[in-house]
């Protein structure tokens, strides 16, 4: 049985939004320190109190008191890490990965289908939601769909279809959720953990309105100044009016979190871990993590 030192694990992800964010957070408190999330350059954060990838932004970024600083450089990485951060890198297109060479990859784009993770880009590799296939393209896949399954780690199979409905939260589902009205330059009128009422305006798009479905707390808003697609996903209302959810990271993030900290534990302790991070982290056996 192999044993290994996790704050030397080197765990790289894709994406920096809610749920990577959220994944990085659960890691990040077990023990693990070294993390890097890929993020692209302009990334369309709605709950952007809890997500990392506000660092592409602001140069850092504070989720439950765990700070994220953006990389302008690989060269950095190190120092980022002494320090006791997660890492941030715009990377859209994971060129990194050839160089950081991750022990483990998770890929928590949920773009619904997979955009060209491989088995190949780590001895572990992780993937989140519809679009996956283990032991396909991914060593294990994690259901992301809220319900009796959410977290649940696959070795063999696929996670459910998205629905493309989002799960209930104080009795609605669609109705919380903003969404443009029209394609064009977002501006934003209110601030996230307002309390908003039905018909409030929340913020335009080009000048057409965006008005409350549904009374509660301001969530998740995008940045003003981002530019849309009519129909993409702009803000999210939480019926419940509990403004202190608005800064910390939901159920379902905790859930993913725990689910891929459970993964790569069955594969580097119930598992033999590969030969790479065998030799890495102080191992002696060898073996796949695929098994």
């Amino acid at each position: 049985m192999v044993t290994f030192d996790c704050q030397r694990l080197l765990v790289a992800i894709k994406g920096g939004g809610e749920m990577a964010s959220g994944i990085a957070l659960r890691l990040y408190r077990a023990g693990f320190r070294r993390l890097l999330l890929l993020e692209r350059d302009e990334p369309l954060a709605v709950r952007r109190t809890v997500c990392f990838c506000e660092a592409v932004h602001d140069g850092t970024a504070l989720v439950e008191g765990v700070e994220a600083v953006r990389l302008e450089g690989l060269e950095q990485l190190a120092a980022v890490w002494a320090a006791g951060k997660v890492a941030v890198l715009v990377d859209p297109t994971w060129q990194s990965l050839a160089q950081v060479r991750p022990h483990v990859l998770v890929d928590a784009l949920l773009a619904k289908k997979n955009l060209g993770t491989t088995l190949t880009e780590a001895p572990l590799v992780i993937g989140i939601g519809p679009g996956f296939t283990a032991p396909v393209d991914v060593h294990r896949v994690v259901e992301s769909n809220r319900g009796h399954d959410l977290g649940r780690v696959l070795a063999n199979g696929r996670a459910q279809a998205n629905t493309g409905i989002p799960g209930e939260t104080g009795g609605y589902t669609i109705e919380r959720l903003l969404r443009a009205p029209a394609s064009g330059l977002f501006t934003g009128h209110r601030q996230i953990g307002e309390l908003v009422t039905a018909g409030l305006l929340v913020g335009d798009v080009g000048g057409t309105p965006v008005l409350a479905a549904i009374s509660g707390t301001l969530r998740g808003l995008i940045r003003s100044g981002t530019r849309v697609r009519a129909g993409v996903k702009i803000g999210d209302i939480d019926p419940r009016g509990v403004v202190a959810h608005c800064w910390t990271v939901s159920d379902k993030s905790r859930a993913i979190g725990g689910a891929v900290l459970e993964a790569i534990l069955e594969a580097m302790v119930i598992h033999s871990a590969p030969a790479r991070l065998a030799a890495d982290l102080g191992g002696n056996d060898t073996g796949d993590v695929a098994q």
